[in-house]
């Protein structure tokens, strides 16, 4: 009992190739199916897979923009002080 068929995984877009928000998106989907219960074993192992997948490229996603953020106020001599850090109450 396949997943996936080589025609099906031509219709699932490659992980490398979303944006952020397509990533965060469907990585909900597949949050959400999990949740529900009620796929076989093998389909569950499946999502689980691409739901890592997501949240890599999620988080690859959220790296780059902070990398560039930080790049832009070192560039602009805006970059955060040392009180930024801090928490004030």
């Amino acid at each position: 009992m396949p997943v996936n068929t080589d025609a099906e995984k031509t219709d699932v877009p490659d992980v490398a190739d979303l944006s952020y928000e397509q990533a965060r998106d469907e990585l909900v989907r597949v949050v959400q199916r999990l949740e529900a219960g009620g796929e076989p074993l093998e389909d569950s192992l499946a999502l689980w897979e691409r739901g890592e997948a997501l949240a890599a490229r999620c988080q690859e996603w959220l790296d780059g923009a902070r990398e560039r953020l930080a790049a832009a106020q070192a560039a602009s001599g805006s970059g955060p002080t040392s009180n930024d850090s801090e928490v004030s109450e």
